[in-house]
């Protein structure tokens, strides 16, 4: 499902729809993406579709062409690499600080999206385990009240997304890494390293299934 932000200026929902069809792997590495394709879609106008496109180059979302074709990146080791690298020096960190601000509300929150999560991972979902798998992160990280670095990490989100779900399809969603419960623990036991270890493996079992997958030069 698409998201909507209501009373937000047109231009800005239709970047965030495309956006989120980023993150939630709705759009494969190498997939072509046109602008009357999103035009369609979103229902939104030629000129928004063209400056979410742009914006989503900018942040490293999608790529263009010589011929002007636009695509989302497919991952390379490399890149894989310095994504790994950059997620586990900046997410366990966020993790460290939100646990430090975090109030019962926001925990039970967490709980809340985390049991989505656990739904959609049970019925067998890759988008409604990368859509929640994404929220409960965001949600989490938005405690720590670290503007430039949440920023930072959603850039890093954008990249390693279509990635992911590469490896739902290859793995499933059955026996993918979650240790968001160890996270949840943690935070109600007050104990921020525990949090920020949580994190730190979560990113670190996913990320090398990722890597398995590209190794393996399978792209189901």
């Amino acid at each position: 499902m698409l998201e909507t932000v209501r009373n937000e200026p047109s231009h800005l929902n239709i970047y965030r729809r495309v956006r989120q069809m980023v993150l939630t792997g709705d759009v494969a590495p190498g997939q072509p993406i046109t602008i009357q394709g999103l035009v369609a879609l979103t229902e939104g106008g030629v000129t928004q579709v063209r400056e979410a496109i742009r914006r989503l180059v900018s942040e490293g979302a999608l790529q263009t062409h010589d011929n002007r074709r636009v695509s989302v990146p497919v991952l390379r080791l490399p890149q894989l690499d310095e994504l790994c690298f950059a997620r586990v020096a900046l997410e366990p960190d966020l993790a460290r600080r939100a646990a430090l601000r975090i109030d019962e509300t926001g925990i039970v929150q967490l709980e809340q999206i985390d049991d989505m999560l656990d739904d959609a991972m049970r019925q067998g979902s890759v988008h409604g385990y990368m859509l929640h798998n994404y929220r409960f992160h965001n949600a989490l990280y938005a405690h720590a009240r670290t503007e430039i670095l949440q920023d930072m990490v959603e850039m890093l989100w954008l990249r390693t997304a279509p990635a992911l779900r590469v490896m739902c399809g290859r793995f499933g969603t059955s026996n993918l890494p979650d240790m968001h419960r160890a996270a949840i623990d943690a935070l109600r036991r007050r104990d921020p390293d525990a949090v920020a270890e949580a994190i730190r493996s979560d990113i670190l079992q996913g990320m090398e299934n990722v890597r398995s997958v590209l190794t393996s030069g399978t792209d189901n």
